[in-house]
């Protein structure tokens, strides 16, 4: 396995408090999102009314590459496998995202509200997109109880929190319906691996109650290294984003918690496909929730923006 890159190699971190500053919202960054701005966004077929079935028995765990907030008002071969992935998996009890843009420091903190708001935490995208509303109804109650398991470790209820979207953009098309209620956990950005599989792990059990759980980030997020113009692709157009992403995959098949905890020297350059482990994270706590001898299924692989992992995941 390769060391890890020498400094002058990889981009230097920011600090963990200025990162959960700025986490709740997405810039129009030069080199992904500037050319989305102009970008004619093709409004997604209408859907049936939803009468697809309840799920039975322990409910399956998702990891999603989300992408540009764009996705949501767009058309393309990735939202297209959304929409047919939610008629496939079928209605959820409820909906629990741990998502890259909900960062805390020290705490773990549950959303706990009723009727949970769009929070539209980006900016310089077209009206139609700061226009969308997902008005899903919270679900208080299991998010209490989701709190009583990942105890004793420090969790607060929060009653304000509305849906960021890491988890809205992709639930619009996974169940557009906007029937199942849904909450989400913040991810404690001070923390390591080990400690978001062991979030994981407490987790596993709503799974039996009907509890969907979702991680939302980035497999590769490197926003300054994308490459502006690139039409979506089924590897990596550099070599350091498509080397650790097909790392992370060899790891995710293996089943190996180590190897996907310590990401950092997981591939040579693995500091520049994750220079911030705000959506790398999302992925290690699903990876968490997966129980022995439980598969992954890859329902989506491929690159947006040249260097942007939007690789998805199902296990059972």
């Amino acid at each position: 396995m390769s060391s890890t890159p020498p400094a002058s190699s990889s981009p230097k971190p920011i600090s963990r408090r200025k990162l959960v500053a700025g986490a709740t919202t997405v810039a129009a960054l030069p080199g992904l999102y500037a050319m989305l701005r102009q970008a004619v966004a093709a409004t997604p077929p209408v859907e049936a009314p939803d009468d697809r079935p309840a799920m039975q028995g322990r409910t399956p765990v998702l990891f999603i590459g989300h992408g540009s907030p764009m996705n949501a008002i767009q058309d393309n071969g990735y939202t297209r496998k959304l929409r047919s992935w939610g008629r496939e998996l079928g209605l959820p009890r409820a909906i629990l995202v741990v998502s890259a843009h909900w960062l805390t420091e020290g705490e773990l903190q549950v959303s706990m509200a009723a009727q949970p708001a769009t929070v539209h935490d980006f900016g310089g995208f077209p009206p139609e997109l700061h226009a969308m509303r997902y008005p899903a109804p919270g679900a208080p109650e299991i998010a209490q109880r989701a709190a009583t398991r990942l105890g004793p470790q420090r969790v607060a209820a929060n009653p304000t929190r509305g849906l960021d979207h890491g988890a809205w953009t992709v639930l619009h098309h996974l169940y557009p319906s906007a029937n199942v209620p849904v909450f989400q956990l913040s991810v404690d950005i001070t923390r390591g691996g080990p400690y978001h599989l062991a979030v994981g792990r407490a987790l596993s059990a709503l799974r039996d109650e009907g509890v969907l759980i979702i991680g939302s980030g980035n497999i590769v997020h490197n926003l300054r290294d994308t490459q502006r113009g690139a039409s979506p692709s089924a590897r990596g157009l550099s070599p350091w984003a498509d080397e650790f992403d097909q790392r992370v995959k060899a790891a995710v098949d293996a089943g190996d918690h180590g190897a996907l905890a310590r990401y950092e020297v997981l591939s040579a350059e693995a500091l520049r496909a994750v220079p911030y482990p705000d959506h790398y994270f999302p992925l290690l706590a699903a990876f968490g929730a997966v129980q022995a001898g439980e598969k992954p299924q890859y329902a989506y692989e491929g690159f947006h923006s040249g260097t942007l992992s939007m690789r998805s995941v199902q296990w059972a």
